[in-house]
């Protein structure tokens, strides 16, 4: 029994020293916290605020209209036993980023692993048409609207039956067999953003020197290059990029909305943030909203820290 509170006593003790050494230092380094300021507020008004709001709001029957009315764990029960349409775009979603995000994950390595050997010049001129889609946005999907055009005057309909594979036009964002597919394409097409950049960044900043001594040791060609120097050198930019690639993947909600209608056709290409779109802005139930939003965001950071464990193993 003495022996147990002595331990705790100790404990306590060291809690104490520990505290205090840390507020030592953050007295020492009062300048430093000064600087940090601002991005600290605006991170906790913008990010954590809205989010621990968010959370909180998932247990409550909220239409803006009225307070909110605490209701527990009714929101969920009602997504996952009662609201079907929930399920079927999680079943989307999950399609959409199994397939968008390894394959834009490694595409935007790959291409930027290729840019890597181009010339200055002619590498600043690459990145600018891979990364173009990323932020064409409205004008990307427009493109592929006419594209895809459900009439003989859409230009893959006007192709298609110029060269006698159909006799008639197909309504390509409106059939549900066409639409997961089309929707995933586009995605792909615009998936090369700020992980593609971050790779390209990742590329300029490894030292030469490292390559050299790798062939020293033993590197005989370029995959050997890649995977025991160039991976391990750029974990940052891998764990970064995979984390917008995550991001981007389980976000996808204005391409299939523009393209295909909202809602669309029997919900083939209903998403989670789709959804969440329709219940928080269109219905305003935004208790039911953020319970759809908790899911995601939970799903988001699970996915996260399965891909950083991953990394953590590359060039072990």
């Amino acid at each position: 029994m003495q022996s147990s509170q002595s331990f705790v006593s100790r404990y306590l003790t060291m809690k104490r020293e520990k505290m205090a050494h840390s507020w030592t230092l953050a007295k020492r380094n009062k300048g430093c916290y000064l600087f940090l300021a601002p991005y600290a507020i605006l991170f906790f008004t913008f990010m954590i605020l809205p989010i621990a709001t968010s959370i909180v709001l998932s247990f409550t029957y909220y239409n803006i209209l009225e307070p909110p009315r605490f209701i527990g764990l009714q929101n969920y029960i009602n997504l996952i036993l009662q609201d079907e349409v929930f399920l079927t775009s999680i079943k989307n979603t999950l399609v959409i980023a199994v397939i968008v995000g390894p394959v834009g994950y490694i595409l935007s390595f790959l291409f930027a692993w290729f840019i890597n050997e181009l010339p200055k010049w002619l590498r600043a001129i690459a990145v600018v048409i891979f990364y173009a889609p990323s932020i064409a946005g409205a004008a990307a999907v427009s493109i592929f609207t006419v594209l895809f055009r459900g009439d003989a005057y859409g230009w893959f309909n006007s192709i298609l039956m110029e060269l006698g594979i159909i006799q008639a036009p197909y309504l390509w964002l409106t059939d549900p067999r066409y639409m997961m597919t089309i929707v995933i394409i586009i995605s792909l097409w615009m998936s090369m953003g700020t992980g593609f950049l971050s790779f390209v960044a990742g590329f300029q900043g490894i030292d030469r020197s490292m390559y050299e001594a790798g062939y020293v040791d033993g590197v005989r060609n370029r995959w050997q290059e890649l995977y025991h120097i160039t991976l391990p050198s750029m974990k940052p930019m891998l764990l970064f990029g995979a984390v917008m690639s995550i991001t981007s993947s389980f976000n996808v909600s204005d391409v299939p909305r523009a393209l295909c209608g909202f809602p669309s056709t029997d919900y083939a290409v209903r998403t989670v943030v789709t959804h969440l779109f329709d219940y928080g802005f269109v219905r305003f139930e935004m208790g039911y909203a953020s319970a759809v939003a908790a899911i995601l965001f939970l799903v988001m950071i699970l996915s996260k820290k399965a891909v950083g464990a991953l990394l953590g193993r590359l060039g072990a």
